[in-house]
C-alpha cells in the first residue's frame, strides 16, 4: 500500500464510500502481514522505493507460495533469489505470469512497469563458471529499472579479452567486477576505470581458494580505490547496491 492508496483509503472514508471498519481492516495490514512463519513488510517500498525481495533457499514450497501470493494482492512487482525450479513451478501454479531465470536462480513477476535507466550498469565476470551469480545480479538490476550490460570471460588468464570490451565497460556508470579463484578482476578492472567498482567473489575455484574466502581476501585487500566488496556468491547484493548508484542523480 503506497502514500497514494493511502491517501485515497482516507478520502473514502471522508465521502462515505467506505466504512470505517473496512478501512481499519485494510490498515492492521498497513506495516506488515504476519503469516505466522513470516512477517511480509509492506513498508518496504514506502521507505526504498523497492518492495521486499523473497530469499527463497530454505524456505518450504508452500510458504514461498503464501508469501508471494499475499504480495501479488498488494499489487507488488516480485523478485525470489535461490529459487529452484519446484518453488518456480508451484509458484506459477498461482501466478501463470511468472518467469523463471534458471541461471540466476531467480523468479520475477513484473506487476509495475518502470522506466529503465538512460545510464547503465557493467557486469562483468572473469570466468564462465561465474556467470550464474552475475546474473542473478544482473536480473536483479534489471528489475529494479536499470539498464545491464554483459561483459562475460575476461579474466586475467587472458587479460587482452578485458581490453576488447573497454568502452563498454568505461561507459557504465557503475561496474560490478565477479571473480572467484584469486579474485583478481575487480583490482584490474578498478584500475582501469573512474567509475565505482562493486566486486563480488565467488566460491569457484580449487581447495586453497576456501570456496571463496581466497578470493573474498583478496578484494578486501585490493589497492584499486573507487572498489567495495560484497558477500560470497552475493550477486544479489552487488545487483542491489549497484542499482542504488545508478539511479543517483
Amino acid at each position: 500500500m503506497n502514500k497514494e492508496t493511502i491517501k485515497k483509503l482516507l478520502e473514502d472514508v471522508k465521502d462515505d464510500k467506505m466504512s470505517i471498519d473496512t478501512a481499519a481492516r485494510m490498515l492492521i495490514d498497513l506495516p506488515f502481514t504476519d503469516l505466522g512463519f513470516a512477517k511480509i513488510d509492506n513498508h518496504r517500498e514506502i521507505r526504498t522505493g523497492y518492495p521486499e525481495i523473497i530469499y527463497c533457499a530454505g524456505k518450504t514450497e508452500e510458504q514461498v507460495v503464501a508469501i508471494i501470493r499475499e504480495m501479488l494482492k498488494k499489487g507488488s512487482s516480485i523478485l525470489g533469489t535461490r529459487a529452484d525450479k519446484k518453488i518456480f513451478e508451484a509458484v506459477k501454479a498461482i501466478c501463470p505470469e511468472a518467469e523463471y531465470h534458471d541461471v540466476a536462480r531467480i523468479i520475477t513477476v513484473r506487476k509495475k512497469e518502470i522506466k529503465l535507466t538512460d545510464t547503465y550498469i557493467t557486469v562483468i565476470t572473469a570466468g564462465t563458471s561465474d556467470i550464474p551469480v552475475a546474473e542473478e545480479a544482473a536480473i536483479t538490476a534489471q528489475m529494479l529499472g536499470n539498464r545491464v550490460e554483459r561483459v562475460f570471460d575476461v579474466g586475467v588468464a587472458g587479460i587482452h579479452r578485458l581490453f576488447a570490451s573497454l568502452d563498454v565497460i568505461t561507459g557504465a556508470k557503475v561496474i560490478i567486477a565477479i571473480a572467484g579463484m584469486e579474485g583478481a578482476l575487480a583490482s584490474v578492472v578498478g584500475g582501469l576505470v573512474d567509475k565505482p567498482v562493486i566486486a563480488v567473489p565467488t566460491s569457484v575455484g580449487y581447495g586453497a581458494s576456501f570456496g571463496g574466502l581466497s578470493a573474498l581476501l583478496s578484494m578486501l585487500n585490493s589497492c584499486a580505490s573507487g572498489t567495495a566488496v560484497v558477500n560470497i556468491d552475493n550477486g544479489f547484493g552487488a545487483g542491489y547496491f549497484a542499482s542504488m548508484i545508478n539511479k543517483l542523480s
